[in-house]
């Protein structure tokens, strides 16, 4: 399935049927954390909107905090008024290895029920869950951006 971005005016739409079409929705939180199936790994080339999309559905999710890329932090934690809990934001530009990835308990956040949204995926593809869900950001030549499920 995919989703137009034609513009940062209707992102929060395409957040909301992003949201919609994942169910990363209230009633569906309390299966998602027995199977810890919301991690999400967003694939796509520097600059094609990966952290802007993040912050939409942060923002969709009743994120009040200020959501911006992790780059140096590897992870962020946000408290979402929607899902009343957490959601986590990662981004593993900069990572050195796979091992500092595991230093910072990845598995935990993967396995905690909670809402991963993962930036550079390619980096730490081997330890990635089984389950986890790829979405590929594409920038068209138009300038509008293709979200792929």
């Amino acid at each position: 399935m995919d989703i137009k971005i034609t513009s940062l005016d209707n992102i929060r739409t395409a957040a909301r049927e992003f949201i919609a079409q994942m169910e990363l929705l209230p009633e569906h939180a309390a299966r998602a954390r027995r199977e810890g199936g919301w991690v999400f790994a967003f694939y796509g080339k520097m600059g094609a909107g990966k952290t802007t999309f993040v912050k939409a559905l942060c923002e969709e999710l009743g994120v009040d905090d200020v959501v911006n890329s992790p780059t140096f932090a590897i992870v962020n934690e946000y408290h979402s008024t929607v899902l009343d809990g957490p959601v986590f934001h990662f981004d593993f530009y900069r990572i050195k290895g796979i091992g500092e990835a595991q230093d910072i308990g990845v598995d935990d956040y993967f396995y905690s029920g909670a809402p991963c949204f993962i930036e550079w995926p390619e980096l730490v593809e081997e330890i990635l869950p089984e389950d986890v869900r790829r979405v590929t950001i594409e920038e068209q030549p138009d300038g509008t951006r293709i979200v792929k499920l």
